[in-house]
Parts: C-alpha cells; sequence; structure tokens
C-alpha cells in the first residue's frame, strides 16, 4: 500500500510539472504572426526557408522593400517545419509567387534525422500546395556547403549535390522554374568559398547579391 501511495505521488508530482511546462511551438508559428498581420500591400513574393533566408532580408533590406518580396525564413529550420507553417507564412499571405529554398538543416540533421527522400517529399507538398493556391513556384537549389560548423563530422557536399539533382529533375519534368544557386556559387570543392560566406553556410552581402540576381531573373517571368 505505501509503494502505491508513493507511485501515486510520483505521478501526481509529474503531472503537475506538465502542466505548468508551456508547449512548444515546434514549427515556430509565432515568429511572423504579427508580421502577416500587419502586411497592408499585396506581397508579390514570399521567400521562404531557413537561417539563409532568415537573413536575406537584413543582408540587403531594400531588395524586399523595393520589390514587394517578403522573407518567411527561420534559422535552423528544417524542411518539415516549414511545411507545417507555409499556410500561414506564405498561403494566407496570397503573393503571385514563393521562392523555396531548402535541405541544408536537413543534411545537418538539425532537431531530428531524416534522409533525402524525406527532405524531397516536404519540397514537393510545399510546392503542390502553392499550385493549389494559384502561386507561381521558384524552386531554389541548396546551397553549396563543404562542412558545417555545427556538423564538422559531416561532409554534405555530395548529400546537397543528390537532393539538388532530384529538385531540378522534378521542376524539369513539372515546368518549374529552378533556380541554380549552387553551380553559380560553389568553389573547388563544391562549397561556399569564402567570398561568399564567412561560415560557409550562410551567405555575405556578396552571397546575396550573387542570388538576387539569379533569382530576380526567375522572378521576372511570373510576378507582375
Amino acid at each position: 500500500m505505501k509503494h502505491l501511495f508513493i507511485a501515486a505521488l510520483c505521478i501526481a508530482g509529474c503531472l503537475q510539472l506538465a502542466a505548468q511546462e508551456p508547449l512548444k511551438d515546434w514549427a515556430n508559428f509565432g515568429r511572423y504572426q504579427e508580421a502577416n498581420a500587419s502586411i497592408q500591400q499585396p506581397v508579390k513574393a514570399v521567400f521562404m526557408g531557413n537561417s539563409i533566408t532568415d537573413g536575406w532580408p537584413v543582408a540587403d533590406p531594400d531588395f524586399f522593400t523595393k520589390n514587394g518580396y517578403v522573407g518567411r525564413g527561420i534559422g535552423g529550420q528544417v524542411s518539415a517545419q516549414m511545411l507545417m507553417r507555409f499556410r500561414q507564412d506564405v498561403i494566407n499571405l496570397k503573393p503571385q509567387a514563393v521562392v523555396i529554398l531548402a535541405g541544408t538543416n536537413d543534411l545537418a540533421h538539425n532537431d531530428y534525422a531524416v534522409t533525402p527522400e524525406q527532405t524531397f517529399d516536404n519540397v514537393v507538398s510545399m510546392i503542390q500546395l502553392a499550385q493549389a493556391n494559384d502561386i507561381k513556384v521558384i524552386l531554389c537549389s541548396t546551397l553549396p556547403a563543404y562542412q558545417f560548423g555545427w556538423r564538422p563530422e559531416l561532409k554534405p557536399a555530395e548529400g546537397i549535390k543528390a537532393l539538388n539533382a532530384k529538385m531540378k529533375a522534378y521542376a524539369d519534368a513539372h515546368n518549374i522554374l529552378y533556380v541554380d544557386y549552387h553551380s553559380a556559387m560553389k568553389d573547388e570543392r563544391d562549397g561556399l568559398p569564402e567570398k561568399y560566406s564567412k561560415d560557409g553556410v550562410h551567405p555575405t552581402l556578396e552571397g546575396y547579391k550573387v542570388m538576387e540576381k539569379l533569382v530576380q531573373e526567375a522572378l521576372q517571368k511570373v510576378v507582375k
């Protein structure tokens, strides 16, 4: 009887702790809620992605404001998190186009282990959601990276190329505009050179300028 009483107390204590602990916003829906609600002018394009996209409006805000673009990148996110918030942060803004840039954190195994096939499926799901809502899609290659500073044991260069090949093949087969950042920015190791990145993953302003030229050429074909 004493053991049952102690067990009951332990369970009650665990339930109390669980009730006090705030629920985790895994996809970070809260990040852009206020910004989304404050948008008044028509959005020409939404840039969906991870920290690479998150840092873009900070590095070159004029590129976004003068063109009617909005950035919806969140640092550290994997493609599954982007897919979860795609309706809130893309579809509900009713843009003419969406620019999808994903894959880096999946290959780095951020938050959980995911196969390249699952990453690809998540990207395809975002594409299909956009198309179902009459949003034009610009699919971007994952940027080159020879090594991830937070996962130095990984060698992602070949995995990035394999994922990009799958995405390009899908884009070609479904008449989707594909922007090849990788070919334009890689070095001899299939990494990101220092002139475009200080840490081998996140672009400098010069790196973003290369990306802007390429993605702008694609957006001008679909955005009025």
